[in-house]
């Protein structure tokens, strides 16, 4: 890559901006002053804007993210802090969410420039399951998990959704598993049998489930095991 794209993309300006950093002398390259953009990077140079590593990113990059209440999971909002906010990572407004998270929702966030990867958790075609605990307002109903394993009808929808496991922990509070990422479907399916979701929490994503050790607003990198769960056909 380029000298003057990668300084765009690593600060987050234009290329023109990045040629007028260059002709200021304030990048470095393995040490010496560089003021001229057409430079080919290699994998090895260390480049350094007044005097802060930039560092190259090799490959796609995979993280997991445990997202408190008040966050939303879109890389730009004007209204609404993101969860980019949490991402110490080099351009991190290059990553993006594989499954959104409500902004009062919790949980299990992952986070990825792979967009392919992120397809295969996304698409309704590839039926991911996701796993939700859920608080209720009131105590859950003795047929609801029957019901949510024939389908039950939400409100504007043609189809009934698809069968939903569900595991009841304490009066108010259950797991839920659905293979589907409607809008709003687990809040919409309580309302569909009428109770309501007052806390919301998402566990598991196909085969990742959240890091017990992360707090929230944490973060760390997918395991290769991880990663290689959510099958991608390139």
């Amino acid at each position: 890559m380029r000298l003057d794209k990668f300084l765009a993309q690593q600060l987050g300006v234009s290329r023109a901006i990045a040629l007028r950093e260059l002709r200021n002398k304030r990048v470095t390259v393995d040490g010496e002053i560089i003021k001229t953009g057409s430079l080919k990077l290699e994998p090895q140079h260390r480049v350094e804007f007044d005097g802060n590593v930039l560092e190259q990113i090799g490959g796609p990059r995979y993280f997991m993210l445990n997202k408190p209440q008040g966050y939303v999971c879109s890389t730009d909002d004007p209204d609404h802090p993101t969860v980019l906010y949490f991402l110490e990572e080099p351009v991190a407004y290059k990553l993006h969410a594989a499954g959104r998270l409500d902004i009062d929702t919790t949980g299990l966030v992952l986070m990825t420039d792979d967009g392919q990867w992120s397809h295969r958790i996304t698409s309704p075609k590839h039926h991911c399951e996701k796993t939700y605990l859920v608080t209720l307002e009131q105590p859950l109903a003795a047929d609801t998990a029957e019901q949510f394993t024939a389908g039950v009808q939400l409100h504007n929808e043609d189809s009934l959704t698809k069968p939903a496991v569900l595991e009841q922990l304490e009066e108010c509070v259950v797991r839920l598993t659905i293979s589907e990422g409607r809008y709003h479907q687990v809040k919409r399916m309580f309302a569909a049998v009428g109770n309501r979701v007052v806390a919301l929490h998402r566990e598991r994503i196909g085969g990742i489930v959240m890091d017990d050790d992360l707090a929230p607003g944490e973060y760390r990198r997918l395991t290769e095991e991880e990663i290689a769960s959510v099958e991608v056909h390139r």
